[in-house]
């Protein structure tokens, strides 16, 4: 279907980072406000090396008070392992369930599960506020299902208030080879935004551009950096890139807007007469 040639994004071509499985619900958005969508996904998620962890959690999950879920990823793969050790169902009755933002809670009730805790805020800070409101503390026992790697804000705090929070890894992410068709666009200046929906992202995408010889600085300064939220922005400038563009609330229709508001703001201006002359 042709584009709406009045679409703030018309014109437009807009780089995703995401898993390839992930990335429709980022590019759904875009196109539909006009833009072209290069899918470039830099990393995977797949199973962890031993999974031994979550299923021994998973036995025990009556024991807890708290399952914690703080992606979409951890979601899938805590679920699959639920599955796999015929534990579904029953398994879920006897804990509470929190979630760290929206997009988690909606993939949460497409399961049929609903949760009992979301936070306003949805970075792991935000979840500490809420359960700290909930009075969450010394006795309590808590299920963090996550990546192999990733922040330990959140276990860190959680002990910090007295509870015994158990990290199990369900997933891990690994480096994947970049598409060499917009690796060319990259190299030609030929995208005019770039979106990151995580640090490790970025991460991944900075070597990428770099293992496919080129410069991530020259191809980063040619485009709109957009980050999906806080602790995404401040993961850029730790590798030393501002993002241009922060989405209002951590969803992918958030940041698609954000993006066309920025770009579509770019047209507006480029569009003024200019001044000529001058001091």
């Amino acid at each position: 279907m042709p584009h709406d040639p009045g679409a703030p994004l018309t014109g437009r071509s807009v780089v995703i980072t995401r898993t390839l499985g992930q990335s429709r619900k980022l590019a759904e958005p875009l196109e539909a406000l006009g833009a072209e969508v290069l899918a470039m996904p830099v990393l995977e998620v797949t199973d962890p090396p031993d999974p031994g962890a979550v299923d021994a959690a998973i036995a025990q999950l009556a024991t807890y008070d708290w399952l914690v879920l703080t992606s979409t990823n951890a979601v899938d793969r805590f679920f699959a392992r639920l599955v796999f050790t015929d534990r579904t169902g029953e398994a879920l009755t006897h804990v509470r369930i929190a979630a760290v933002g929206k997009a988690t809670a909606a993939h949460l009730r497409e399961k049929g599960v609903t949760p009992d805790l979301v936070p306003d805020e949805a970075r792991a800070e935000g979840l500490v506020a809420a359960f700290r409101v909930r009075g969450v503390g010394a006795g309590c026992h808590i299920l963090l299902p996550r990546a192999l790697v990733a922040r330990e804000v959140l276990p860190d705090k959680l002990r910090a208030m007295g509870a015994h929070v158990d990290v199990v890894p369900v997933y891990q992410t690994k480096a994947v080879d970049p598409d060499p068709a917009v690796l060319g666009r990259l190299r030609d200046g030929t995208v005019d935004a770039v979106t990151f929906t995580s640090g490790a992202i970025a991460r991944a995408f900075v070597s990428a551009v770099r293992e496919a010889g080129l410069d991530p600085d020259s191809v980063l300064g040619r485009v709109a950096i957009a980050s999906i939220g806080p602790v995404t922005t401040d993961e850029l400038g730790a590798l030393g890139y501002e993002a241009d563009i922060e989405a209002p609330k951590a969803t992918m229709a958030a940041l698609a807007q954000a993006v066309a508001e920025k770009l579509g703001a770019r047209v507006s201006s480029s569009a003024e007469p200019q001044e000529q002359g001058g001091v």
